[in-house]
């Protein structure tokens, strides 16, 4: 595998979870059923979980160049360039893909990146006015639709947000389901979500 500087803008997508084929073509499980970006990408950063290892900081790590990718299942199947051994597919089990945000093909109308909605202040409503509930911090895949998990809390005059703590110490979260009915309005260049739930 070929060593480089990774991006600093490098989203974890999936994990190869076998080789696929006898040619050297590996199956990975999706993080999402958002498989667009790693279908498009031609270059797929990957990185070994080790303990202790935070898992988005990044030195030199291998990229492979991908020369085909498709849907097969629940599963994408990709073909590296260069690669066509199945012993070398199979070593890979493991490793999560990861892939530069710069690199994901624009998104439709109405459609959102998950990872481009973490960090979004939820908005909601009481007594007729936009109310900040807190922050969104993942966003999980039901199968009907995305849920949001939100820490509640606050934010500071210089934008530090401080999460609601419960009597051990843990932030107090709300799941808001990702549809239209609740979340009316997405504003990214903003960083907010307006939405329909109680503050």
């Amino acid at each position: 595998m070929k060593q480089a500087a990774a991006p600093d803008d490098l989203v974890e997508l999936g994990r190869i979870v076998s080789a696929y084929g006898v040619r050297g073509w590996v199956k990975v499980q999706p993080h999402s059923m958002q498989t667009k970006a790693l279908l498009n990408a031609k270059t797929w950063w990957l990185k070994t979980p080790r303990p202790g290892n935070q898992a988005g900081v990044f030195a030199s790590v291998p990229f492979r160049n991908v020369v085909a990718a498709r849907q097969h299942g629940a599963t994408i199947v990709a073909q590296f360039e260069g690669m066509d051994d199945r012993n070398l597919a199979q070593a890979m089990k493991g490793q999560t893909v990861w892939v530069s945000r710069a690199a994901f093909p624009t998104a439709d109308d109405d459609e959102y990146y998950w990872v481009d909605l973490i960090g979004c202040r939820l908005l909601g409503e009481q007594d007729g006015q936009a109310q900040p509930i807190g922050e969104v911090v993942e966003v999980l895949d039901n199968g009907a639709h995305a849920i949001l998990v939100v820490h509640r809390g606050s934010w500071s005059q210089d934008g530090v947000f401080a999460p609601e703590l419960d009597d051990k110490g843990r932030p107090l979260e709300e799941l808001v389901p990702f549809v239209q009915a609740i979340v009316h309005t997405v504003d990214l260049q903003g960083r907010q979500l307006h939405s329909h739930w109680s503050a």
